[in-house]
């Protein structure tokens, strides 16, 4: 660990148009002697394939074509043409991507990281139960990994590996669109506010273990305009092209309390340091001024059907077989109807790298 005459630290306070975004930067620090792992959780914004290797169904799957066409060239489990915010991070970080953890491979040593995400959980276990790896599941899984760290390393050095990483953490978007997408009544059972806090609640428990378990430097993203995503805007009556709003106000609500969870967290836990990234005003920005971004599309997805091709097809696999993809994804903001194109992802992990609320310093500082 760095001495704290080492190492100046700055408390820098953002505003942004959801509220005050809080990070934290080190101008001065000692470089590590060895690279930072990365630790990722979350959904199928981040999910790398780990729901290649559980039983779940299509609609929790990205493991065929076109997904993967623009990089990989096959699909690898990804929602997206592409590669992920995660990718780009690992790229900018120069460490090797994380690996799902649920890849069948040779024994993975994890030194680097790993990737415990999982399309369609949720903070919450009662969402998409059973189809998915819901948070707490996710954590599960990371004590898994420690353990074998500290059996292969010892106590010290795999410690200081769980110590000295970066927790990236993107989490929610499921919990506010499953009541939409299915029966579920949770929303005529709770206000918007109480249902809210049921999710704040979970996140918060597992980031207290995992900063109970050696993590200090967490990275968030808060939650897109969740009524505009192209599968939840066709929910409005063909002669309204608008956002659903209900959805929208269930984002708004998360991400004011996600950041005061945070600001409370950096007060009240000791070594508690974390960048939160405004996944909100850039996705809405590209949307809207989709031009200023190099895009010529900013509502209707690339590969789906339906109005704003919203209906979730993209791939012939799902209960719908019928879809279109667009000639070029490097134009669209939106790949399928809930997830975005590898050039939107790279554009978020760039700000998220080097903008006010750097990840940088997160890697080149202990």
């Amino acid at each position: 660990m760095a001495n704290p005459m080492d190492t100046i630290i700055i408390v820098v306070v953002l505003y942004l148009g959801m509220g005050e975004t809080h990070s934290i930067h080190f101008s001065e620090c000692k470089r590590p002697e060895r690279r930072v792992a990365l630790f990722i959780f979350g959904d199928s914004y981040f999910d790398v394939g780990n729901n290649n290797y559980i039983n779940t169904s299509t609609l929790d799957q990205a493991n065929f074509w076109p997904y993967g066409q623009s990089y990989f060239k096959s699909p690898t489990g990804r929602f997206s043409d592409g590669r992920l915010i995660s990718d780009f991070i690992a790229e900018h970080a120069n460490i090797p991507v994380p690996p799902p953890f649920l890849q069948p491979q040779n024994e993975q040593d994890y030194y680097n990281g790993a990737n415990f995400a999982s399309a369609g959980a949720g903070s919450l276990v009662e969402t998409f139960e059973g189809a998915v790896i819901d948070l707490k599941t996710q954590l599960n899984n990371f004590k898994k990994l420690k353990t074998s760290l500290r059996s292969k390393l010892g106590y010290s050095k795999s410690d200081n590996i769980l110590r000295s990483a970066v927790y990236l953490i993107g989490i929610g978007t499921n919990d506010y669109l499953s009541p939409f997408l299915t029966n579920s009544t949770v929303l005529a059972a709770y206000s918007p506010s109480q249902y809210v806090q049921m999710v704040i609640g979970n996140l918060t428990s597992v980031v207290q273990e995992i900063y109970k378990n050696g993590g200090k430097k967490f990275g968030f993203l808060n939650l897109g305009d969740l009524g505009c995503l192209p599968g939840l805007r066709m929910l409005n009556p063909p002669t309204k092209n608008g956002c659903l709003e209900e959805a929208s106000k269930l984002a708004r609500l998360h991400n004011l309390e996600l950041n005061n969870l945070l600001l409370g967290m950096h007060k009240r836990l000791e070594g508690f340091t974390y960048s939160l990234y405004d996944f909100n005003r850039s996705l809405k920005l590209r949307m809207n001024h989709p031009s200023r971004y190099g895009f010529k599309e900013g509502k209707k997805a690339c590969c789906g059907t339906g109005r704003f091709r919203g209906i979730y097809s993209c791939g012939g696999k799902r209960p719908v077989k019928q879809f279109e993809v667009c000639k070029s994804p490097k134009k669209h903001v939106f790949w399928d109807s809930y997830h975005l194109t590898e050039t939107i992802y790279q554009q978020m992990a760039a700000e998220m790298w080097n903008g006010a609320s750097s990840l940088k310093t997160f890697f080149q500082c202990l």
